[in-house]
């Protein structure tokens, strides 16, 4: 039986091992381990690649978040406008800081916040906005900002899940993370831009909060054995820095790859007409998707993931239960049917493999298993 893995980390450590090693052993020979010139290289590279003033790196997306949130003094009375349809981590960090996550439905076409939503849900403790930039696609963060500018409201963009993303606005190329007033990155190992291990990015166009985050990161500390407040220890090592610059040289080339395995589905779904059970993510020409997962909705989902697990197929069920029916939230009131497009998502939602190293072959293989189900 053939086996297709939901994502296969080895085939891309396989194609630049050489790379990896040397700049390892240059790491290695310096014995310098916790930021350092590596990781101020990596700073620099990346904000240049993302064309922005300021990008401190962190421990983990996670803590991107949080001291995002820390820089702005979110507190314990402030209400933080979010996605119920994420990862955990974006309301956690909310919650971490004794702030209140406030949910809006999502978009049923891009799976991200719907933006046209959010200003039913401004209240006077609105002081942030997280919107999430789902599985590789951006949300249309520029209809928030005329809003939330003159409500003086920080839109923060989580960027975990879309290294590489980018939304044409105004006829100019904006990309995901330098549009808010903070950028948050991930750097977990299946991302778009992986190390191999944690790490995490904040970027910023304002050179005040930039600073504050740098201290905030090394537990406020603003000089040797200096602190001046109380910050967290969250510090990108130089061994992660040096494998994500290494990383970074080639990201457009994967988001490439992966653009073409997105398209590749979409082709396959027709061709095995199965377009009526598979309905495959939405795109649009000014909005350059990047796929970190390839995520339809189906019919009978939960049995098609068990028929493609048992033909040697892979796949990922990305989110079981929305952020808002989460034992840990319960205290925040919410309800089944409080917001019925995130919740019809997390029934119907698939991921199916995806990865640049990914073949026609084993693509064919995926789509041909999945219409065999569909025709029983």
């Amino acid at each position: 039986m053939k086996y297709v893995p939901a994502f296969d980390l080895k085939r891309n450590y396989e194609s630049m091992k050489d790379e990896i090693k040397e700049a390892l052993d240059r790491v290695l020979e310096s014995q310098r381990f916790i930021l350092g010139e590596e990781v101020e290289k990596f700073e620099s590279e990346v904000a240049s690649y993302l064309e922005v003033e300021h990008a401190v790196s962190c421990g983990s997306g996670t803590d991107a978040l949080f001291l995002s949130l820390m820089s702005l003094d979110i507190k314990d009375g402030d209400e933080v406008i979010t996605t119920p349809y994420t990862f955990f981590a974006t309301a956690s960090a909310i919650a971490k800081l004794r702030a209140k996550p406030v949910f809006v439905d999502i978009d049923p076409l891009t799976y991200n916040i719907d933006v046209d939503k959010v200003g039913e849900y401004i209240t006077p403790h609105t002081r942030a906005v997280i919107v999430v930039h789902l599985f590789g696609l951006m949300t249309p963060v520029e209809k928030l900002e005329p809003l939330l500018k003159d409500k003086g409201i920080h839109l923060i963009e989580d960027c975990a899940q879309s290294f590489g993303a980018w939304r044409r606005i105004d006829g100019k190329i904006r990309r995901c993370g330098t549009i808010g007033t903070l950028g948050c990155f991930s750097f977990y190992p299946t991302k778009n831009l992986g190390g191999y291990g944690d790490g995490g990015l904040v970027t910023t166009n304002i050179g005040p909060l930039g600073e504050r985050i740098k201290r905030l990161r090394a537990h406020g500390c603003s000089g040797e054995y200096i602190h001046e407040e109380l910050g967290m220890n969250s510090r990108l090592d130089a061994i992660q820095a040096t494998i994500l610059r290494c990383r970074l040289r080639h990201v457009d080339d994967w988001n490439r790859k992966r653009r073409i395995i997105a398209e590749r589905y979409r082709l396959l779904f027709n061709v095995y007409k199965i377009s009526e059970f598979v309905k495959a993510p939405n795109e649009d020409e000014d909005n350059y998707h990047v796929y970190h997962q390839y995520v339809v909705r189906c019919a009978k989902r939960d049995e098609l993931s068990k028929y493609l697990d048992e033909n040697g197929v892979g796949t990922r069920v990305y989110y079981p239960l929305p952020l808002h029916l989460q034992p840990v939230f319960e205290s925040l009131g919410y309800k089944k049917g409080d917001f019925p497009e995130a919740e019809r998502l997390s029934q119907d939602s698939l991921a199916l493999p995806m990865y640049p190293e990914l073949t026609p072959e084993e693509q064919e293989y995926v789509v041909k298993i999945m219409a065999k189900f569909y025709r029983q």
